[in-house]
């Protein structure tokens, strides 16, 4: 583990290798403790590169067994190795030459998951960023493309199967026991992209036609008895192929695409090319096992991983400070097939919450930072909802901007143009100016500048003249390292509606270009009039959620009710009952701590509950309307000096006062909304669930009685409505026999998946009050719970500082200190695990005065902490810096 102070790497300093790698040959002994790796790599010097200048690779607690220069013996003196860098001198200034390289590493004790590791009996691979480094020596940075060819020798009877990337070249006997497997990928990659898996695992197979008329072999592993399970994830990956040769043009190219579910992973999935490697969590599903949101981000996330193969892939990153051109652009990607095969509107919520839960409170912290970084210390930090999530709503504004033909047009020139390359994001930006003429340089600044952009509008209406006039401005705070910023180009979506609900078609507009229903805001101030406007209209600004900004516009409650009655974009509408609910949840906040009864205007409720009972709207709609801004929502935009108690206690007396007043509603919404014959995992079924289960929740705040909950929970035939009894039964009655009784079943039922045992961690690590803290520390000494495998740790630690403000941030600062117990032991085995969880603390500026304290005191224990790795020392002084 790296526990150095950690180089500061600089965007500004980048520059090509000295020594072009021009092919890859790796042969694997496979042994738990003793892999021997021999890596034959042909270089030759770069152009203009002094002929003195040594060929300098990575290492990451590596051993050097053996150098040959072209299979002769390397002299001592001509080279140094260290555990992390081999650097060989003396070589041609003009000829290619070979270097084969020799390690032994042990994947048993790799506790860091990070190069080849052992996940129960399989041999595993994880090398984004800077995992292949701990493979063998190599120039392992993502602008070194190469073709490779890989060997695997193993025990046949332990390791049947033997993966790699590409196509497969064949495979035979090798000796007493055991056998040998080659692969070779005739497309250049980075090695980060590099993949192998040995092992015995079951196989689901299917085939795919692909635009061209060729077979494509599809292969997804998972452990034996499991196969069922993966026939969702199947389905999905067959519906992505098949989506993005239609809407991007893009067929596969190779002759096998392979999937490995593994149980021991740190990320969600990874592209590596031709063989995606899993968390099984996103590739397991039946109906008693998994929920609605469980078959929703399966499917969105083989879809992802999938369109990598073009964005990431075939083009990929030239350096780690372009991380976003292939994570920004295929999170947009799947964002988009996923509302193709579901909602638009619903999926486009579901991204707005979680951006606005996510990414802006890392966008307004501490650990601020551009979509494309200037500098990082440690890379695995830099993998955010901010480069993520953020770098798809650029990505989504482009589109915005040019419009769908142009996009794809910009698109078209992207793949055409950098097919085969590492690139930046000015590569990328020029395709778009190319294909439309603009000018993007202002645009562009979404990449550079950090922070979310703050528009503060006000409107005024001029009946003699018949005008409306709209004035905007911009603010885009400081943020870490960025003090002063310059105005951005924001596209905003808007419409104007009548008081009847009709939609208002300006006879001209001055002062700003609106085009396409689109107003753009590219000054600091700015006033757009808008002519032939017959009556006062109501402002519907930002539809769709068209640019990730914080939006202040003062609108009457009488004003949003119009909105979210008859606005046609249906996000809009479920945005102005966000914005209806939220002074309501401020004040709600406010009293409570104040001791105050809580009261919520009639004008929300009454908004809220017809948009309920709206036959008109889908149920997922519905369910989302429902949906009431969270707890974390709710203390972002008040802004400091909270209290998570007050916050959780007002939003409460909130629920109670809906369920009260709608309780008729929510009783007939319960009983229709059944979803009688087998269980569907389709977008209407999931969505008449929702709403089903949003009517149960306030149901129970209603009848203050768990006996519906529980009857539910008894009930159920599927994980979706199941889980959410439990949980309403864990939250709302935490020591009614009812609850005790279902989460004994619960475990019981289902004590041999560890993925479900997961859901039955995190819903009592979820339960709010002070209390919850010595419950989760008791959940950790059960033999269900495993210290070592990330999944158990997020289900249960992580869902507890993540997701439950008053547990976590109870009064006596216990929650902090638990976790920097809890930070300073996992980091010991796994620091990127260690340093993802320690971010749970970037908002701790925010709490009132005793809380903060007792924060800064938790992770200054961690700063001060002796043998910190790069990984939580980087996240914590800045953490504490910003």
């Amino acid at each position: 583990m790296r526990t150095d102070m950690g180089q500061v790497i600089n965007l500004a300093d980048y520059r090509p290798t000295d020594f072009v790698l021009e092919r890859v040959d790796l042969t694997f002994e496979l042994d738990p403790t003793e892999t021997k790796v021999e890596s034959r790599l042909i270089f030759h010097r770069r152009e203009g590169v002094d002929a003195k200048a040594p060929l300098i690779l990575d290492g990451d607690e590596l051993s050097l067994a053996g150098l040959l220069f072209d299979q002769v013996e390397m002299p001592s003196e001509r080279f140094t190795a260290t555990s992390e860098s081999l650097t060989v001198y003396d070589l041609p200034a003009t000829d290619p030459f070979e270097l084969t390289i020799t390690t032994i590493i042990n994947p048993e004790a790799n506790t860091q998951l990070m190069g080849l590791y052992r996940t129960g009996s399989i041999y595993c691979t994880q090398c984004e960023a800077e995992g292949f480094r701990r493979i063998t020596y190599f120039p392992d940075r993502p602008d070194v493309l190469a073709p490779y060819t890989v060997n695997i020798i193993a025990d046949k009877a332990a390791n049947p199967l033997l993966l790699s990337n590409g196509n497969f070249l064949g495979g035979a006997g090798y000796g007493e026991g055991k056998h040998f497997a080659a692969w070779f990928d005739p497309h250049p990659k980075p090695s980060y992209l590099f993949a192998l898996v040995a092992g015995d695992l079951g196989v689901v197979e299917d085939t795919f036609t692909t635009i061209s008329g060729r077979e494509v072999a599809l292969k997804i592993y998972v452990e034996h008895g499991k196969e069922p399970r993966a026939a969702y994830a199947m389905d999905a990956l067959k519906r992505s192929m098949k989506w993005d040769e239609e809407v991007f043009g893009r067929e596969y190219d190779l002759d096998i695409f392979m999937i490995v579910a593994v149980s021991d992973f740190n990320m969600g999935a990874m592209e590596n090319k031709g063989l995606n490697i899993f968390n099984d969590k996103y590739v397991l599903a039946d109906p008693e096992t998994a929920t609605d949101a469980d078959y929703a981000n399966i499917e969105a996330i083989i879809a992802h991983e999938y369109f990598h193969n073009w964005t990431g892939n075939r083009i990929t990153c030239r350096d780690w400070f372009q991380l976003c051109l292939k994570e920004g652009l295929t999170v947009y990607r799947d964002h988009e097939f996923s509302s193709d095969q579901r909602s638009r509107a619903v999926k486009r919520i579901a991204e707005v919450r979680h951006l606005k839960s996510e990414q802006f409170p890392e966008d307004s912290g501490p650990l601020a930072h551009p979509v494309r970084p200037t500098k990082y210390r440690e890379i695995n930090n830099f993998y955010t909802t901010t480069v993520y999530e953020k770098g798809s709503e650029v990505t989504r504004m482009i589109a915005t901007l040019l419009g769908k033909d142009t996009f794809k047009k910009g698109m078209d020139i992207y793949f055409d143009r950098h097919d085969g390359q590492a690139v930046t994001i000015e590569d990328f930006v020029k395709c778009f100016e190319d294909a439309s003429g603009a000018d993007l340089a202002q645009f562009s600044l979404w990449y550079h500048q950090a922070g979310t952009p703050l528009v503060t509008g006000s409107g005024s209406y001029d009946a003699s003249a018949k005008t409306f006039s709209l004035s905007l401005e911009q603010m885009i705070p400081a943020t870490p390292g960025q003090t002063d910023k310059k105005p951005m180009h924001i596209p905003l979506s808007l419409a104007l509606f009548a008081e009847d609900g009709a939609q208002i078609v300006p006879a001209s507009v001055d002062g700003a270009e609106y085009a396409g229903e689109v107003l753009h805001l590219t000054g600091r101030t700015q006033t757009a009039v808008f002519h032939g406007v017959a009556a006062r209209p109501v402002v519907s600004i930002n539809r769709s959620f068209s640019a990730p900004i914080n939006l202040h516009f003062d609108q009457s409650p009488a004003d949003l009710a119009l909105l979210a009655r008859y606005e046609t974009d249906h996000f809009a509408r479920w945005q102005a009952l966000s914005d209806l609910a939220l002074p309501n949840l401020l004040q709600a906040a406010r009293d409570a701590r104040e001791g105050k009864p809580v009261a919520c205007g009639s004008t929300f409720v009454d908004a809220l509950l017809a948009a309920a009972g709206d036959e008109s709207i889908e149920p997922a709609l519905r369910a989302q309307a429902l949906t009431l801004p969270s707890e974390s929502d709710i203390a972002r935009e008040l802004g400091g000096n909270n209290d998570p108690d007050a916050i959780h206690a007002g939003r409460q007396a909130a629920m109670k006062q809906i369920a009260d007043q709608g309780a008729a509603l929510f009783a007939n919404l319960f009983e229709k909304m059944t979803t009688p014959g087998d269980f569907s995992p389709d977008a209407k079924s999931a969505g008449r669930r929702a709403l089903r289960n949003a009517a149960l929740i306030y149901l129970s705040y209603a009848e203050n009685s768990p006996a519906r909950a529980k009857a539910t929970f008894d009930a159920a035939n599927n994980m979706t409505e199941l889980l959410h009894a439990l949980s309403i039964l864990s939250h709302r009655f935490p020591e009614s026999g009812e609850a005790i009784t279902a989460l004994s079943a619960f475990r019981d039922r289902f004590a041999e998946n560890a993925l479900v045992i997961d859901k039955w961690f995190s819903v009592q690590a979820t339960i709010p009050g002070a209390g919850t803290l010595d419950r989760v520390r008791g959940l950790m000494e059960s033999p269900l719970f495993n210290r070592a495998n990330p999944n158990r740790m997020r289900a249960l630690v992580g869902a507890f500082v993540f997701s439950n403000p008053t547990g976590f941030g109870r009064g006596d600062g216990e929650g902090y200190r638990f976790l920097a117990h809890e930070i300073l032991d996992i980091d010991r085995r796994n620091p990127q695990l260690a340093a993802r969880l320690l971010t749970s603390m970037r908002s701790w500026r925010s709490l009132e005065p005793v809380r903060a304290g007792f924060a800064h005191d938790a992770l200054t224990e961690i700063e001060q902490a002796p043998g910190l790795s790069t990984d939580v020392r980087d996240i914590v002084e800045r953490t504490l810096k910003g």
